[in-house]
């Protein structure tokens, strides 16, 4: 279960992690959509902690992984983040399904998250995660965020962020 546990922690990271400093129009680009930015930035974990609801050693429903950290944009930290992940669905081959929530802090007011993504041993799959709200300037936020594991503490996330 540690391998397992340790993939699901650094996917955990990658959903964790969703937006950029307090002027994301300096990292940012504009698509086709009004209003819409689109920016990269890292998700770092500095702390998680996973809950074993049957105290087996394989991975099973309910089971949870909580992971926080820094978000950094280009190597300076612009804010920090914190998610809860559920175990919804086991399979063969160690196969699962995970369902997260999280929220990122920044200065300019919170940002909230949530999406399901399916992982094995092997690691994440797709993992694309809705931005469903905010506090202070991300008040109106909505989009999508794209997310990719680039070692066990690291996530590129690319944000598709509306307001």
């Amino acid at each position: 279960m540690r391998h397992f546990k340790q993939v699901g922690l650094s996917a955990a990271t990658g959903l964790a992690a969703l937006l950029v400093c307090s002027h994301p129009a300096s990292a940012s680009s504009s698509t086709g959509t009004e209003n819409e930015r689109v920016f990269q930035l890292v998700a770092r974990q500095t702390q998680s902690r996973s809950i074993d609801v049957d105290g087996s050693s394989r991975p099973s429903q309910g089971d949870e992984f909580i992971v926080s950290g820094d978000l950094l944009l280009e190597s300076a930290k612009v804010g920090n983040f914190g998610d809860v992940c559920t175990i919804t669905r086991t399979a063969p081959g160690g196969e699962v399904d995970l369902q997260c929530v999280g929220s990122l802090s920044l200065t300019p007011g919170q940002i909230t998250f949530q999406g399901q993504f399916t992982t094995t041993g092997a690691g994440p799959g797709e993992v694309n995660l809705a931005i469903t709200g905010g506090t202070g300037s991300y008040r109106t936020a909505h989009g999508f965020i794209h997310a990719e594991n680039v070692s066990n503490r690291d996530t590129r996330l690319t944000v598709h962020l509306i307001r």
